[in-house]
């Protein structure tokens, strides 16, 4: 039944990560965004029927790490002065405000432990869905890091490759989404998100956060 916790927090880090690619694409010169309303926090305008819907619930079948994502904000990088590097910062940018989202909520969360609340009843849940926070968004971030497209690693990776090797990389794009499904529905996803999370935890651990294993 965590999931019942764990999904709306899963809700929350997709909308600030895609809010948070549309914001940095604004930034470097594209509107896009903007002009097509997806420059906003509301949920209904990033829902995805695979990303938001079938695949959390796939996740919670197998067992595998919660993940999911919004529908992709729109970004036209020939508005940008500098379409490859601007992209970069773009792609960058939701992974990056994930780990923000969970840096603060475990602030949060010591802060809870240090003035008392956590021992109280009614913030239990408020913990638990924070903790969430935490260990969610740094999955997200870490998930979407994985280099191949359309997650953001591998738009990170597209537009910093050569060009004989972008070519080479374009190839295989047409079944990267066969093998991110292939990766969730066997597990074997947990182990490019895992390590670096529990790394991260360990580092909130050692300046004195108060976090939960994730």
């Amino acid at each position: 039944m965590q999931w019942i916790l764990q999904v709306p927090a899963l809700f929350f880090a997709i909308i600030i990560h895609e809010f948070a690619h549309g914001y940095v694409a604004y930034k470097r010169g594209d509107d896009t965004a903007y002009l097509n309303n997806r420059l906003t926090l509301n949920p209904v305008s990033h829902i995805d029927p695979i990303g938001t819907i079938i695949l959390p619930a796939l996740s919670i079948i197998t067992g595998a790490p919660l993940i999911g994502w919004a529908k992709p904000v729109p970004v036209n990088p020939y508005n940008m002065s500098n379409p490859y590097k601007d992209m970069v910062l773009v792609s960058a940018a939701g992974p990056f405000a994930n780990i923000v989202v969970s840096f603060f909520s475990a602030v949060l969360v010591s802060f809870f432990y240090l003035i008392g609340l956590a021992k109280l009843f009614i913030f239990i849940p408020f913990i638990y869905i924070f903790h969430y926070l935490i260990c969610i968004n740094l999955i997200l971030a870490f998930f979407n890091l994985f280099p191949l497209y359309p997650l953001d690693g591998g738009q990170i990776l597209l537009n910093t490759l050569s060009y004989r090797w972008r070519k080479k990389y374009e190839a295989i794009i047409p079944y990267s989404m066969y093998i991110i499904i292939f990766l969730i529905l066997t597990g074997l996803i947990k182990y490019w998100v895992f390590i670096p999370t529990r790394v991260v935890i360990a580092f909130y651990s050692l300046i004195g956060l108060k976090v939960l294993p994730c």
